[in-house]
């Protein structure tokens, strides 16, 4: 059963979505000490992303390396073992079962955490037709969660949408972590299915992906405080 994090600092997870470390180490210097919790993903991982993690591991943040692995299952399996050495809390892989079950061989007895991704946030009904899946949204993230549970995945990666459903699916067993986090006002971008921090969290949320939102706001700082009030709102 995960911990559930009381404090709404600890339910903000940045992504540090940005084309280089200086630009990233500048936004962390910003926002000081109201985000606790960061995410890399591929466009910094390319560009030093996985040393700027060990930086922001040794000054106590907590990191999630979202990669979204995928591939045969001893190429996942190694690629897992690499992260948790690499001291991250939160990796993604997609939610194939030969991909979560090498994920999870792969993390061994690790503080890794294995979040399976359900359906990408910007896809919709129709783009899952499009790529030649039966199931929709709904039914797919549905499928692939128990799938999850069943192989020991610690977490899923879901869209707001997804959330109420999922949990009552899984219950306590899994973190859910979700991206598609729009505040009240904020552009969609390319997501498709999003929600306010408040309603989220309210949902059945234990983390909160937020980029665009903070990173590119005026005041990363002050843009991660208010959304963090909102995650208050929505605990109570």
């Amino acid at each position: 059963m995960p911990a559930r994090p009381l404090d709404p600092k600890q339910r903000l997870i940045v992504a540090l979505d940005v084309a280089d470390v200086s630009t990233a180490e500048d936004l962390v210097a910003q926002i000081g000490d109201a985000v606790s919790f960061y995410k890399i993903g591929y466009r910094l991982g390319f560009a030093g992303g996985l040393g700027l993690s060990r930086r922001l591991i040794d000054a106590g943040k907590q990191v999630f390396l979202d990669f979204k692995l995928h591939d045969i299952a001893n190429s996942v399996k190694e690629g897992t073992a690499g992260l948790a050495a690499a001291g991250a809390r939160f990796a993604t892989v997609h939610a194939y079962p030969q991909t979560m079950k090498a994920a999870v061989e792969g993390r061994g007895d690790s503080a890794l955490r294995i979040l399976a991704v359900t359906v990408l946030t910007s896809y919709d009904d129709d783009d899952l037709r499009q790529a030649g899946y039966a199931h929709g949204i709904a039914e797919l993230a549905r499928l692939r969660a128990l799938q999850a549970l069943k192989i020991g995945i610690d977490g899923l990666v879901c869209s707001p949408w997804e959330i109420s459903a999922l949990r009552a699916l899984v219950g306590d067993d899994m973190v859910l972590v979700t991206p598609g986090i729009r505040p009240a006002g904020a552009a969609a971008d390319d997501q498709k299915r999003i929600m306010t921090p408040a309603k989220a969290i309210a949902a059945g949320a234990d983390h909160l992906v937020v980029g665009r939102p903070v990173v590119a706001a005026a005041d990363p700082r002050a843009a991660a405080l208010a959304i963090i009030e909102e995650i208050a709102e929505g605990s109570g």
